[in-house]
């Protein structure tokens, strides 16, 4: 099992608002006095919905899931399936990832039967899922690298200089992704520590069904 935790790559998807908007439905204020804040935000803000995959020795992203039009679209079983079948498997085929497993959360549109099944016809065992042939703990957002590190990183980069349309966020997110260098990545999954014991068990389970199946990660 020396090792394996570089072997996992990690995927998650994330919004990014145009006028900077952080979800905040589940901040909660402390007081004695109630302070009555109100914040105004717009009804519907524009923003892109970025996913992306990484371990350690690199990243596959992003993927902005658009429609037809070009248009921001909500991540639904179909949508996500296409992203998988058009984008995910070519670009695995253009990394030498023979031996990585891929790590998914249990969001429904990830988890959908027929999605698994094309996941499992494309990685085999190799599966870190909700209904997978290893199970992703419930209830784990932040167990990820992408929730602890990622996406506030690049979410503190591609505002800096106030991008005033889709496009242009775009570009910043694509530029912050592809200037982050592998010494960082190697750093991030480093301290995907294997103390804890929801990664000690998703390490123990992974490492067994993988020697199950006769892959060798030694």
């Amino acid at each position: 099992m020396v090792n394996f935790h570089k072997r996992i790559l990690f995927s998650d998807e994330a919004h990014f608002w145009l006028n900077g908007y952080v979800n905040k439905q589940n901040c909660r204020i402390w007081s004695e006095a109630n302070p009555q804040v109100y914040v105004q935000t717009p009804l519907h803000p524009e923003k892109l919905t970025v996913w992306c995959a990484l371990w350690a020795g690199g990243i596959i992203s992003p993927y902005f899931f658009k429609n037809d039009e070009g248009h921001n679209v909500t991540v639904n079983g179909d949508r996500y399936r296409a992203m998988i079948t058009n984008f995910f498997i070519p670009e695995l085929n253009n990394h030498d990832v023979q031996e990585l497993w891929f790590q998914q959360d249990g969001a429904t549109c990830h988890t959908a039967r027929a999605t698994i099944d094309l996941l499992k016809n494309t990685l085999g065992d190799r599966l870190i899922s909700r209904f997978g042939p290893v199970n992703w703990p419930p209830r784990s957002c932040d167990l990820t690298p992408l929730d602890y590190f990622l996406w506030g990183y690049v979410k503190s980069l591609v505002y800096a200089d106030k991008p005033q349309t889709l496009d242009h966020l775009e570009d910043n997110i694509r530029r912050v992704i592809a200037d982050i260098r592998p010494q960082m990545l190697e750093k991030v999954i480093e301290n995907w520590t294997t103390s804890e014991p929801a990664v000690a068990v998703l390490c123990q389970k992974s490492y067994l069904k993988c020697n199950a199946t006769r892959l060798s990660f030694e």
